[in-house]
């Protein structure tokens, strides 16, 4: 008798990297952290915190042998690694974290490895349990937390970190979870594809992951149990499928899925230098947005024009204080410069008693705020603490030497805010002017604000007497305009972009902007989605910005269009009665319409 070959399992995780990947799995096995819950004597103490030190240089060391060794990876992949390397090490130096560490050991309660484990993990679920903000920010910064933690173990008890170079060439990498540092050991010509049991769209592992270039699915739950080593898999980093032992069927099905996706990369790829204009010759901006350093290339590559939106929070993390003046106009000007002469927007800090930052807690009220979202934030905080803005604003200032520059105040509600926040910088402008051997623009930057309440969008006409240009911030827009926060279950059908409410806003304030000769754009994730942006050209948007891989899909959807059809297209938007509709309604026009692809 032949052997029955094994039956196909399909699972399905979070498509993290697009593409196809066939080959044989084989698992990456990490091995437990073995930690002693044994107290130490009095007399031990000092030998456990000369443990702690030496684990703690043995960490730094490796991390910067990890840095040196990036040159060997793509560049993308460098860029991507490198600053989150930096954020370890910063870790790694005088900061709650290790004074945390410290003294639990020196209560005598705990080992070095047991103090170290219960600090971090202290410090992580206490980073995850402030209220609002950005929940996937708020898991970034725990398990970086988490992650410094681990590689201290691992130096205290001298347990190996995991290793890839065992692995067939050609194979698709599975492991129960990656982590930042190790994504960085993995040479992209060695595997065919990479999955894991867990595993976020968001973390810095799924950002690494997609600077690899490799088809990537993460959070596969089931997947060592249910999986063989060196059994045939097929990874679809597009739907997040995973095919374990494939049929006959299947395994032709994805070859042809892996030669169409090729034939589409080589056409996307010749969009890069081609202008983003409709089929009637209407031109329209596409820029990125950006969050932290290592994304850089990646805006590069996909051939945005510039950045419509810098967040400048990445700057006041992990630290004890907040970055000085000349900290911030290095950070600013290296970007500005990396740029080569494309524009570049900087939000001012974008903080308030919702994320517990230590560089920031002396800013913030000393009693927690009943409602942050409604409370201290952005432009509001900012204000009451000149210091914190003038710092900041002095930094752009000076970074705005190196090329163009916009700054944008977030959060804003009323004009008077925006009258504060200019002359606020017309006194800083002042005294740099007054600086000998300070290099400065002509003129100070154009100062725009971003529209994310409704009393902003509504309050256009008069605000645009003030700012030189509008963004639209649709994540935070939609929250205030349907009370509804962005974390609520899908299912809930609460918060949701494509709200009737929410379209009428930023047709609005396009018309408003457009009456006051004031460029306005969109540069929240509704920018990113391909299929709603004839909606929003329609709607009166001619600049979008966006995470940098979603540029070339922008592109290719608003060269297939027409402005007759987007605006065609708004029109029913804004007389659907809910964002069902309006789905509906793009559905439709996708399947039946060659003008709007």
């Amino acid at each position: 008798m032949k052997p029955t070959n094994p039956p196909e399992k399909r699972l399905s995780g979070l498509p993290v990297a697009p593409g196809i990947a066939i080959g044989p799995l084989h698992e990456a096995p990490e091995s437990p952290l073995v930690i002693s819950s044994k107290k130490p004597k009095a007399s031990e103490i000092p030998s456990e915190l000369a443990r702690l030190e030496d684990a703690v240089s043995r960490s730094r060391a490796q991390l910067h042998k990890l840095k040196s060794r990036l040159t060997a990876l793509p560049k993308d992949s460098q860029a991507e690694i490198a600053p989150l390397l930096d954020v370890y090490l910063h870790m790694l130096g005088p900061t709650r974290l290790l004074r945390g560490i410290k003294l639990r050991v020196q209560s005598g309660e705990h080992g070095a490895e047991a103090a170290t484990q219960s600090e971090a993990e202290a410090q992580a679920e206490a980073i995850l349990a402030q209220p609002g903000g950005d929940k996937s920010s708020r898991q970034r910064r725990a398990d970086e937390v988490r992650e410094v933690a681990r590689r201290l173990i691992r130096n205290l008890t001298r347990q190996p970190f995991r290793s890839f170079e065992v692995l067939p060439q050609g194979s698709v990498l599975a492991a129960q979870s990656l982590r930042p540092a190790e994504a960085a050991l993995i040479q992209p010509t060695r595997f065919a594809g990479i999955v894991t049991a867990e595993g976020g769209l968001d973390g810095h592992t799924a950002v690494m992951l997609r600077a690899l270039g490799l088809p990537a699915v993460l959070g596969v739950s089931g997947l060592l149990e249910k999986a063989t080593t060196g059994g045939l898999v097929i990874v679809d980093g597009d739907s997040g499928e995973i095919i374990l032992n494939p049929s006959r069927a299947s395994l032709d099905a994805a070859r042809k899925k892996l030669s169409a996706q090729t034939r589409a990369r080589r056409a996307l790829s010749r969009l890069q230098h081609l202008p983003a204009q409709t089929r009637c010759g209407a031109q329209v901006e596409l820029q990125a947005n950006l969050e932290l350093p290592f994304e850089l290339p990646l805006i590069a590559a996909s051939g945005a024009r510039g950045i419509g939106l810098l967040r400048s929070e990445f700057m006041f993390m992990n630290r004890e204080l907040a970055p000085d003046e000349e900290t911030q106009t290095r950070i600013y000007r290296d970007i500005v410069e990396a740029m080569d002469g494309d524009p570049v927007t900087i939000r001012l800090l974008d903080w308030g008693s919702d994320k517990d930052v230590e560089a920031l807690a002396r800013f913030v009220p000393d009693n927690p705020e009943s409602n942050p979202a409604l409370g201290l934030r952005g432009i509001r905080l900012l204000l009451r603490h000149e210091a914190l803005l003038e710092t900041q604003l002095a930094a752009i200032l000076r970074a705005a030497a190196a090329g163009p520059v916009r700054i944008m105040m977030p959060m804003v509600s009323v004009a008077r805010e925006v009258v504060e926040t200019r002359e606020a910088m017309r006194r800083v402008w002042r005294r740099l002017k007054s600086r000998r051997n300070l290099q400065l623009p002509e003129k100070p930057p154009p100062l725009g604000i971003m529209v994310e309440t409704p009393a902003a969008a509504l309050a256009a006409p008069l605000l645009a007497r003030h700012a030189e240009f509008f963004a639209i911030g649709t994540n935070d827009l939609t929250m205030y305009t349907l009370a509804a926060d962005r974390s609520l279950p899908a299912d809930m059908k609460l918060y949701d972009p494509l709200e009737p409410a929410v379209l009428r806003l930023i047709h609005l304030t396009a018309s408003f902007a457009a009456a006051a000769g004031i460029p306005v754009s969109i540069c929240g994730e509704l920018a990113s989605r391909p299929t709603v942006v004839p909606l929003l050209l329609g709607l009166g948007i001619r600049q979008l910005s966006m995470n940098g891989n979603a540029v070339p899909l922008v592109k290719q959807a608003i060269r297939a269009t027409t402005l007759l059809a987007c605006e065609h297209l708004a029109n029913a938007a804004l007389a659907a009665p809910d964002a069902e509709a309006v789905r509906e309604i793009l559905a439709r026009l996708q399947t039946t319409s060659p003008t709007v692809s």
